[in-house]
């Protein structure tokens, strides 16, 4: 996500904090870095050429006392890109009434995807919910998400018979009173023209729905401003979920198009699988971008991976800072739920900045890998699953594992791998550097999201 833009971010902090001095050459040279990254990224000129003055001014500004000016420079650039993205707003349902979300969009946004990805974030934490097809333009949208909603065991209400969106909603309303939130899918059109606005207009009145979501495609860039200011006008939008997030550099310019119409943004989409979905903070997206990383989203995607029931087990792994062997397969079959590794390094403080420390694909794994993985385990004594560290050096114990489990001593020695790079991330998750669980469960400050980004790669940035 805007690989480029953090790369060349994360140069230009790098480049700040460990210059002698700032001279106007080395400014100078940053600041076109900047501006050549963000205009890549679709971000407008106006708001380009804004950031660049003020950051160009922390640079020379004399009255700052009390702290470095590099560090001064950093906070400012770290400060203005997290402002022209605008304020974090989440979407909360409300307590003690049915919520009903109303998603909007025209065609190829991606609301029925996101109708799934909605259902399936707000269930694993706790919520009953329920998918109405409300589009009955699309002859594939219904089957699309019933097959979506099957899939990720969530209830659903489709009716192909009948063709008028209103009439189908005031069909089968009596069936929605048992569900906490109903997310209503509709149709879209090429344009917002009369037709659309009609049919969501009359919907809206129907349905009566706690929040109206616009659906954007991040890769139209600066055009998302133009569709938020006109959904706004025509029905009043409560919020914007960014999709495609995953395939452009233009997702600069959705986001701050989306901004500067005052739309909050909700949630980004990352990718195709069910899971893709982040929650949109500016100040957090700002700290990826930087390679500061994101424990917050990076523990809210690991709840949507696996629901409730699982953050007890997590919990204690964090306060251990250990995982068994047994964790690493289950910690794997979740991070492959996730996207694979590459989805979430950027949200761990430091891995952005371990180039090729960490070769690419070392935790991808495919479901056979994990069965054989499963297999040397089993051969294994409860010493050496309570304490893997012991076979590194011990070729005889390693051999007589492969043996017993029918797999190559490679097998075994590239689980003892997985599992010592594994443990080193949980380790970053757990109560170190005077970190408390209130910590991890509000998310870290950025002092702390530094001190651990120390331990995983060379990192010289001043503390915010």
């Amino acid at each position: 996500m805007l690989e480029k833009l953090g790369e060349v971010l994360r140069k230009a902090t790098d480049k700040i904090a460990n210059a002698i001095f700032l001279d106007k050459g080395l400014v100078d040279s940053i600041i076109k870095d900047l501006q050549r990254a963000l205009i890549e990224a679709d971000v407008s000129i106006a708001l380009v050429k804004e950031l660049s003055d003020k950051v160009r001014k922390a640079a020379v500004d004399e009255r700052i006392k009390g702290i470095d000016k590099k560090e001064h420079m950093i906070k400012v650039l770290h400060d203005e890109l997290t402002q022209i993205l605008g304020e974090h707003k989440q979407l909360k349902l409300q307590k003690g009434k049915q919520n009903r979300i109303l998603l909007l969009g025209l065609y190829g946004a991606g609301k029925t995807t996101t109708t799934t990805k909605l259902g399936n974030y707000f269930s694993k934490r706790g919520n009953k919910v329920l998918l109405v097809g409300l589009d009955t333009q699309r002859p594939a949208a219904a089957e699309q998400l019933e097959q979506n909603a099957k899939k990720n065991k969530l209830p659903y209400i489709i009716d192909t018979d009948e063709k008028n969106p209103v009439k189908l909603w005031k069909k089968h309303e009596k069936e929605f009173k048992d569900y906490d939130l109903v997310i209503a899918d509709t149709a879209g059109r090429h344009t917002l023209d009369k037709s659309l606005i009609d049919e969501i207009k009359a919907l809206d009145k129907s349905i009566n729905p706690t929040e109206r979501i616009l659906i954007i495609p991040g890769d139209i860039g600066q055009a998302a401003k133009r569709q938020a200011k006109e959904f706004l006008e025509a029905v009043n939008i409560t919020g914007v979920i960014v999709t495609r997030m995953d395939s452009t550099a233009r997702g600069g310019g959705a986001l701050t198009a989306c901004a500067e119409t005052k739309a909050p943004v909700y949630f980004l989409t990352t990718g195709e699988k069910i899971n893709d979905l982040e929650e949109f903070n500016p100040k957090n997206f700002i700290s990826r971008l930087l390679g500061m990383g994101d424990l917050e989203t990076l523990l809210e995607k690991i709840k949507s991976a696996t629901g409730e029931d699982s953050e007890e087990k997590l919990k204690k792994m964090k306060e251990s800072g250990k995982l068994s062997l047994d964790d690493v397969v289950e910690q794997v079959k979740s991070m492959n739920s996730l996207g694979g590794f590459e989805k979430i390094k950027s949200m761990i403080p430091g891995f952005s900045n371990m180039g090729s420390k960490i070769p690419e694909g070392a935790l991808e794994s495919q479901e056979a890998k994990i069965a054989k993985w499963e297999h040397i385990i089993k051969s294994m004594t409860s010493e050496e699953k309570a304490e893997p560290g012991i076979l590194e050096k011990q070729t005889s114990r390693i051999a007589r594992i492969a043996k017993g489990s029918g797999v190559a001593t490679s097998d075994v020695r590239a689980l003892l791998k997985q599992y010592k790079l594994l443990n080193e991330m949980v380790k970053s998750f757990g109560a170190r550097e005077g970190m408390d669980e209130a910590d991890l469960s509000s998310g870290m400050s950025q002092k702390q999201m530094m001190k651990l980004a120390k331990k995983f790669g060379k990192v010289k940035r001043m503390k915010f």
